[in-house]
């Protein structure tokens, strides 16, 4: 269900009508329902009831300081892709201890900004970046909590703008390589 409704013939967000909503803003204007939000973040994660879990929201993907905080007032984290999404999650008031820092364009401060903030863990995408996040954390606080994000070389038979699993993909590491990985990351 989303709050999106027509009542004769004028869409509505929520209890209020888009046109006046217009009226006041102007256009063009985005225009997000907190309801439907908040209602789609928990039905999805409800799916994980039972496991010790975390569902975290790809700032990427809407970096609205609203939209993550209605995100945040439900409970959901953060992942993140740049040290400007940080910020922005933070601002949200979204705990670090909820934060994932992922992708492939990690810099050296943005690692050291994360690390400074306390964030939950780094997905570490090769073994150059899991020696530059092990070095900056030796400076910063010691270590580093992190995920090694795995290329299975698998197709997923999608969009090939969209996929990200197969061996000429420019994330994860190799399966092949994983095991060295593993063993350097202690």
């Amino acid at each position: 269900m989303h709050h999106f409704v027509y009542k004769d013939d004028e869409l509505y967000c929520e209890q209020v009508p888009v046109a006046y909503i217009a009226d006041q803003v102007g256009t063009p204007f985005y225009l997000y329902s907190h309801a439907t939000i908040a209602r789609h973040y928990r039905v999805f994660d409800k799916a994980f009831n039972g496991l010790d879990h975390l569902t975290c929201f790809s700032v990427k993907s809407n970096s609205n300081i609203a939209v993550l905080r209605a995100l945040a007032q439900e409970g959901a984290g953060a992942d993140i892709v740049s040290g400007g999404e940080l910020l922005r999650a933070l601002r949200a008031g979204i705990p670090t201890d909820k934060i994932v820092y992922s992708g492939v364009g990690k810099t050296p401060g943005d690692i050291e900004l994360a690390l400074q903030s306390g964030i939950l863990m780094f997905n570490v995408e090769s073994s150059q970046e899991l020696h530059l996040v092990n070095r900056i954390a030796g400076n910063v606080r010691g270590k580093a909590a992190i995920a090694i994000r795995i290329n299975p070389d698998v197709e997923a038979e999608t969009h090939p703008y969209l996929t990200t699993g197969i061996m000429e993909s420019k994330f994860g590491i190799p399966m092949k390589e994983a095991l060295h990985v593993y063993e350097i990351a202690d």
